[in-house]
C-alpha cells in the first residue's frame, strides 16, 4: 500500500518512487512480482498517470524494476545480503530546510566588505562586452597561467602601484589565496620541509602547508614585523610574511628589516612568500612598496587578490612566481586546466583596461576610511583608556587590546553572539596558543558608521 501526501514538499512522483524503492530493497516486494498498471495505481492513489509513470520510469532507469512489452512493470531480482540494513531515509523538517549562516546585527568579522560596494553596472557592461567578443575563445580551456590579457593588465598595475617588477609569463591567475598556496606548497615540498609563519598571523597558510606535511615554525611578530633573529636561528627554509600590513597587528616592516629578510633568503637560497592581501587600503600616506620590487630576480613569491576590494565571491587572485620556479610550475601543471572562469578573467581584464578598477579602488578607499575613522571614534568614546587600538591606518580591521580585568576572549565572544555581535577570535591567529592578554579583532567593512557606533557601545558593556 502506497500513500501520497499532498501537503509534503516532496513531489508526488518522488514520494511514490521512494516508497516502492524501499519495499524493493527490503524484500517486501519479491523479485519478479508484478506491479499495478499505471492506470490502476493512479486510480487507487487518486493521482495522475504522469505521477505514476514518472516514478516507474525512474525506478526502471535505476534498475529497481523492469518492464516487459505489453505486460507491465516487474520487480528486479536483487541480492538482499548486500543491501544496507537501513535504506529508508526520512529527512527531518530541520534537515530539509535550508540552513543559512547566523544573522548578526553587528558583524565585526575582518573579511566583510561593504554590502553596496560591488560595481554592478560597470561589471555587467564589461561582462556582456566580453561575452559578445570572446564567444570563440569560450569553447577552449585556456592557458594554465591564466588569460594573457588579464596577466598583462595585472603586470602594468602592479608595477605602477606596488613596484612589482615582472613579466606576464611569471603571473599565475588563481582561484583565491588558498589555491595559490596549494600550488606553492606543491612546488616547494620536494626541496623544503618547514615554513616559518608570523605569530600571530593568518591561519590559512598554516593549515595549507600543514596539510602538505610541512612543519610549521611560528615566529613572533613585533612592531617591525617578523622577528628576524628568531627566523635566522630557526631551521625553517621558507618564510610566509605580510610585510606591508601585517595580519592581524597591522605593522609595516621597515626597509632595514626588509633588506635583512632578503639577505636571509639570498644567503640560504630560501623562498619568501609575500602576501600583499590589502595593499590598496592605506588611509594615510602613500602605499608601501612591495618586497618583491626590492629583489625582482630573487626567490620572492608575490601574492595578491581582488577579494578585499572587489569581491571574495569571484575567487580571483594572482601570484608572481620567481623565474626559478617557472620550469617546475610548468612541469607540474602542464596537464592541468585553469581553475578560474575564462569569462570572469576576461571581464576583469576589461574592467582594468577601462579604468574601472582604479576608480573603484579610490572610491572604496574613501568609503572604508570613513568607516575606519568611525570605528576609532566609537572605541575612544566607549572604551577610553580601558583599551588600546593596534594596527589602525590601513586595511579592514584593527586589534583592540583590553587593559582592565575583563571577561576573557571566550566569555566576550559568547556574550557578544547572544547579543547579535559577530567577532572572529583573535586567538585563531595565534599559532602557539592563546595570547597572554585579551585582544579583539574588529573588522568594520560590512557595517555602516551608525552600526559600528552601536556595536562598539554594546560590545563595551559586555567586556568588563
Amino acid at each position: 500500500m502506497f500513500i501520497l501526501n499532498n501537503n509534503d514538499s516532496t513531489p508526488l512522483y518522488k514520494q511514490l518512487y521512494n516508497q516502492i524503492r524501499e519495499q524493493v530493497l527490503s524484500g517486501k516486494l519479491p523479485a519478479h512480482a508484478k506491479l499495478p498498471s499505471v492506470r490502476d495505481l493512479a486510480a487507487e492513489l487518486s493521482t495522475s498517470r504522469n505521477t505514476v509513470e514518472g516514478a516507474y520510469q525512474e525506478l526502471c532507469a535505476e534498475g529497481y524494476i523492469y518492464s516487459r512489452q505489453r505486460s507491465g512493470y516487474f520487480v528486479s531480482a536483487l541480492d538482499h545480503e548486500v543491501v544496507p540494513h537501513s535504506t529508508a531515509h526520512k529527512p527531518s523538517k530541520q534537515s530539509r530546510a535550508l540552513r543559512s549562516s547566523p544573522s548578526y546585527a553587528y558583524d565585526f568579522h575582518p573579511a566583510r566588505l561593504d554590502p553596496a560596494s560591488f560595481p554592478t553596472a560597470q561589471w555587467r557592461t564589461c561582462y556582456l562586452e566580453c561575452l559578445r567578443a570572446s564567444s570563440r575563445e569560450l569553447t577552449h580551456y585556456g592557458d594554465p597561467h591564466g588569460d594573457l590579457g588579464l596577466r598583462s593588465n595585472i603586470r602594468q598595475y602592479l608595477e605602477r602601484s606596488r613596484g612589482v617588477l615582472c613579466e606576464p609569463d611569471q603571473i599565475v591567475i588563481c582561484a583565491g589565496l588558498q589555491q595559490g598556496l596549494e600550488i606553492v606548497a606543491h612546488l616547494l615540498k620536494e626541496s623544503h620541509s618547514s615554513v616559518a609563519v608570523e605569530d600571530p598571523g593568518y591561519h590559512l597558510p598554516r593549515a595549507v602547508f600543514r596539510n602538505h606535511s610541512f612543519r610549521i615554525v611560528p615566529i613572533a611578530v613585533g612592531p617591525a614585523g617578523i622577528d628576524l633573529d628568531v627566523l635566522r636561528a630557526s631551521d625553517s627554509t621558507i618564510a610566509y610574511v605580510t610585510p606591508s600590513h601585517q595580519l592581524p597587528l597591522g605593522c609595516v616592516m621597515p626597509i632595514a628589516n626588509r633588506l635583512n629578510l632578503i639577505d636571509w633568503a639570498q644567503s640560504g637560497g630560501n623562498p619568501i612568500i609575500e602576501d600583499d592581501y590589502d595593499s590598496e587600503l592605506r588611509y594615510h600616506g602613500k602605499p608601501i612598496a612591495s618586497l618583491q620590487g626590492l629583489w625582482p630576480d630573487g626567490t620572492i613569491i608575490y601574492m595578491g587578490t581582488f577579494s578585499k576590494i572587489l569581491s571574495p565571491a569571484l575567487r580571483l587572485s594572482y601570484m608572481v612566481l620567481p623565474r626559478s620556479l617557472l620550469a617546475p610550475f610548468r612541469a607540474l601543471h602542464s596537464d592541468y586546466f585553469p581553475t578560474v572562469s575564462l569569462l570572469e578573467q576576461k571581464t576583469m581584464a576589461r574592467f582594468i583596461e577601462q579604468g574601472y578598477w582604479e576608480r573603484h579602488v579610490r572610491r572604496m578607499r574613501i568609503v572604508y576610511q570613513k568607516k575606519h575613522d568611525a570605528l576609532l571614534q566609537a572605541i575612544e568614546c566607549h572604551f577610553g583608556n580601558k583599551a588600546t587600538v593596534v594596527g589602525q591606518g590601513a586595511g579592514l580591521h584593527v586589534v583592540l587590546q583590553l587593559h582592565e580585568k575583563n571577561a576573557g576572549e571566550a566569555g566576550i565572544l559568547r556574550h557578544a553572539a547572544q547579543k547579535g555581535i559577530n567577532l572572529f577570535p583573535f586567538s585563531a591567529t595565534c599559532a602557539t596558543g592563546r595570547p597572554v592578554s585579551t585582544s579583539l579583532l574588529l573588522g568594520f567593512g560590512g557595517m555602516t558608521a551608525v552600526e559600528i557606533e552601536q556595536g562598539i557601545r554594546l560590545l563595551s558593556q559586555l567586556c568588563f
